[in-house]
């Protein structure tokens, strides 16, 4: 192969995923492994071949988990069933993970009683959910000089939802917005759980 030329994408997608991968059985490439069996047990240094002909007899695969070392270390265990609990305690991993979205509340310096009451509940409703809130005062033409007025409004929300909440980034003016970041408490507990012990 020239020095020029490039290889082509599936053949750089086949040598990353290879490169994921554990080397199994014929594809331990060293002559000599040092070889733990299913228990945890080091039997000694072996040739490759030698290796492969215990695993077989035991209905096992040889994988080399530390290729690396001199010499690599390979195990004998069920491949199959390695690459299944792995993926499975992946997945669990995967399932604990809370996702933490930023949800938006847009409100005017202006805001009528009414509407300001339906955005405050609307924020309490996603901090109790888990989720941060970014509240936003939207100013138009002139208003932006008005600042306090939106800072003001930002105030009467935190003061509202102040014992769920803590203040992840103040009232900040942003071009013709005022942005005031706020995140779930720690110790909140689930809107739904609350709901069931009153």
């Amino acid at each position: 192969m020239c020095l020029g030329t490039r290889l082509p994408v599936s053949a750089v997608r086949r040598c990353s995923f290879i490169k994921d991968q554990l080397r199994v059985n014929e594809m331990v490439r060293a002559r000599e492994v040092r070889l733990i069996d299913e228990n945890g047990e080091q039997l000694g240094v072996f040739s490759a071949r030698e290796a492969l002909r215990i695993a077989q007899e035991r209905g096992l695969d040889l994988v080399e988990v530390a290729p690396n070392a001199k010499p690599p270390v390979c195990r004998l265990m069920d491949y199959g069933r390695y690459k299944y609990e792995q993926a499975k305690r992946e997945r669990e991993a995967r399932k604990k993970q809370k996702v933490i979205t930023i949800k938006e509340v847009k409100m005017r310096p202006n805001i009528d009683d009414h509407d300001f009451a339906v955005r405050q509940r609307q924020a309490e409703s996603f901090l109790r959910s888990g989720d941060k809130v970014k509240a936003t005062i939207m100013f138009r033409g002139r208003e932006v000089v008005h600042a306090q007025l939106g800072k003001e409004v930002l105030d009467r929300l935190l003061e509202s939802v102040k014992d769920i909440c803590v203040v992840e980034r103040p009232p900040r003016l942003e071009g013709r917005n005022m942005v005031m970041i706020l995140a779930p408490k720690a110790n909140l507990e689930p809107k739904a759980a609350q709901q069931g012990q009153e």
